[in-house]
C-alpha cells in the first residue's frame, strides 16, 4: 500500500498548471465515440479514471488515439458501437459506470460494467431507476456494481424530477434521451454541473435549457470538433485551499475551468475571507476559463450555504482542511451526497481531523469543523484509498509543524498523477513511498 508522507512546509509560490478537467475529459471521450467525423482533444487528464472511459469505447469497436493529452476519436456515430468481447472494468471511475449506463441502455447488445472493490460498493440506483423507467433491462448486485445491461430495448423519453440534486445522474438520463423515443427532460432541486448539457450543445445536438430543466428529443446526430479541456477546478482546489492556509503564499493557477456551475470552492473560500482574484477571463469551446491568484489569507468560520453544495460536491474534503486553519466554527449541512463517494467523505475527514487535534462533529448531512492548530499526529491517517481525502491531508502539511502520514494514496492516479510533483514544484515536501 503507498502512502504520502508530507513534512512541514511553510511558503508556496508560483504559477501552476493544473491537468485537465476530469469531468469534461470523460465526456469528450464519450460523445466524441458517438460522433460522426474526427474529435480532436488537447489538454486530456492522463488519469486512470480518464482512461478507464478511454479504454472502455475502445473496446467497443472506437478508434482513439493518444500521444500524451492530445486524443484523436474517430467517432462511430450515434448506433456504431461494437458489442465488447469481455465486461468493461471501469476501475475507480463513478463518473464512467452511471454515465455509460446511460449510453449502453440503448444499445443492441448486451453488455456488463464492473469496476475495483470501491466502485463495487456505490450505489447506483439512482441511474438504474430512471433508465428502467425509460424502458431498461438493468440488472445489479442489490444496486451496486457489477451492471449487467440487456441489448436490444427500445427506450422512451420520460420527464426526470432528480431526487437529489447530481451531475451524473441527469448526464445519465440526457445521454439515455438521445436514443429515446421523443423528448427527455430533467428537472433538478438545486443547479449542477452543466458539462454535458454544453458539449452536447457543442457537438451540433439542440438541448433546451430552462432555468432547472434540460430536454432534449432522441434521434438526432452529433458532429465531431475540436474539444479544449480546461484544467481542472476540483484538482486547483487543493491548491487554492493550500495558498490561503501557508503562512507565506502567492501562487497563479492558469487556466482553469471556473464554468459557473463549479465555483463553489472560489464562493465558500472568499466568503471565508480568502484573498483570492481571478483574471483573463475568456470562453474556450463553450467552457469558461481563468487564471486564479491566491495569496495567504486569514481565514474565518463560516456557516456554508446550502446553495453552493452542489456546486462544490468534491471539494470539501480540502474545505475541511481550510476550516481547521479558520477562526471559529465552520457548519457544513445539506452535503449527505459526500457520504457515498468514494468514501464516506464525512466520516473519514473527520477521523482524520480528529487525529490532528481538529475538534469536530459529525451530522448526518454535515460537520462541525471547530478551528485550531494541527498536534502531532498520534497515528497515521487512512484515506480510505479516496484521492481527496489523501491530497486534502497533505496540503494540510502547510500549517502543520510534524509530519503527517498517510495511507493508501494510490488512487491519486486516478484523478491528479503529478499531484507530488507540482506541490514540491511550488514549495511543499511531500514523498510517495
Amino acid at each position: 500500500m503507498s502512502k504520502f508522507i508530507a513534512k512541514p512546509a511553510h511558503s508556496l509560490s508560483g504559477q501552476l498548471k493544473v491537468p485537465g478537467d476530469k469531468s469534461i475529459s470523460h465526456r469528450s471521450i464519450m460523445l466524441g465515440s458517438l460522433s460522426k467525423g474526427t474529435t480532436k482533444v488537447t489538454g486530456f487528464l492522463e488519469g486512470e479514471d480518464a482512461l478507464s472511459t478511454l479504454k472502455a469505447f475502445q473496446a467497443m469497436g472506437v478508434k482513439i488515439e493518444r500521444e500524451g493529452d492530445n486524443v484523436t476519436i474517430h467517432g462511430v456515430g450515434i448506433n456504431g458501437l461494437k458489442k465488447p468481447s469481455e465486461p468493461l472494468d471501469l476501475g475507480n471511475s463513478g463518473t464512467s459506470i452511471r454515465l455509460m449506463s446511460g449510453i449502453l441502455a440503448a444499445q443492441a447488445f448486451d453488455c456488463e460494467l464492473i469496476g475495483d472493490e470501491s466502485l463495487s460498493k456505490r450505489p447506483m440506483g439512482r441511474v438504474i431507476n430512471p433508465l428502467t423507467e425509460m424502458g431498461a433491462l438493468i440488472d445489479s448486485n442489490d444496486g451496486k456494481p457489477p451492471l449487467r445491461i440487456k441489448g436490444g430495448q427500445q427506450l422512451k423519453g420520460i420527464h426526470y424530477n432528480l431526487p437529489v440534486a447530481s451531475a451524473q445522474v441527469k448526464s445519465c438520463v440526457l445521454l439515455a434521451g438521445l436514443y429515446a423515443q421523443g423528448d427527455t427532460c430533467v428537472t433538478e432541486p438545486a443547479p449542477t454541473r452543466d458539462h454535458t448539457e454544453r458539449m452536447l450543445k457543442g457537438l451540433g445536438y439542440d438541448v433546451r435549457v430552462n432555468d432547472n430543466q434540460m430536454c432534449l428529443t432522441g434521434g438526432g446526430e452529433l458532429t465531431a470538433t475540436e474539444i479544449q479541456v480546461p484544467s481542472d477546478i476540483s484538482s486547483s482546489a487543493f491548491f487554492m485551499v493550500a495558498a490561503v492556509i501557508a503562512p507565506q503564499a502567492d501562487v497563479t493557477l492558469t487556466g482553469v475551468n471556473v464554468n459557473p456551475t463549479r465555483t463553489g470552492i472560489i464562493d465558500i473560500l472568499k466568503l471565508m475571507g480568502a484573498n483570492l482574484t481571478l483574471s483573463n477571463e475568456r470562453e474556450i469551446g463553450g467552457e469558461l476559463l481563468a487564471d486564479i491568484r491566491i495569496q495567504s489569507s486569514e481565514l474565518k468560520g463560516i456557516h456554508i450555504p446550502e446553495s453552493l453544495v452542489p456546486l462544490a460536491i468534491d471539494e470539501f474534503p480540502a474545505v475541511f482542511i481550510a476550516a481547521s486553519c479558520a477562526q471559529g466554527e465552520t457548519v457544513l449541512t445539506g452535503a449527505k451526497e459526500l457520504r457515498v463517494k468514494e468514501s464516506d467523505r464525512i466520516q473519514v475527514m473527520a477521523d482524520g481531523l480528529s487525529i490532528l487535534g481538529i475538534k469536530n462533529e459529525v451530522l448526518k448531512d454535515g460537520i462541525k469543523i471547530q478551528g485550531g492548530v494541527f498536534q502531532k499526529p498520534t497515528q497515521i491517517i487512512e484515506s480510505h484509498h479516496d484521492h481527496r481525502i489523501s491530497m486534502s491531508f497533505a496540503i494540510a502539511s502547510l500549517r502543520c509543524k510534524h509530519t503527517i502520514e498517510i495511507n493508501g494514496v494510490g488512487n491519486v492516479m486516478t484523478s491528479f498523477p503529478n499531484f507530488v510533483e507540482l506541490a514540491n514544484s511550488a514549495g511543499m515536501n511531500i514523498a510517495e513511498v
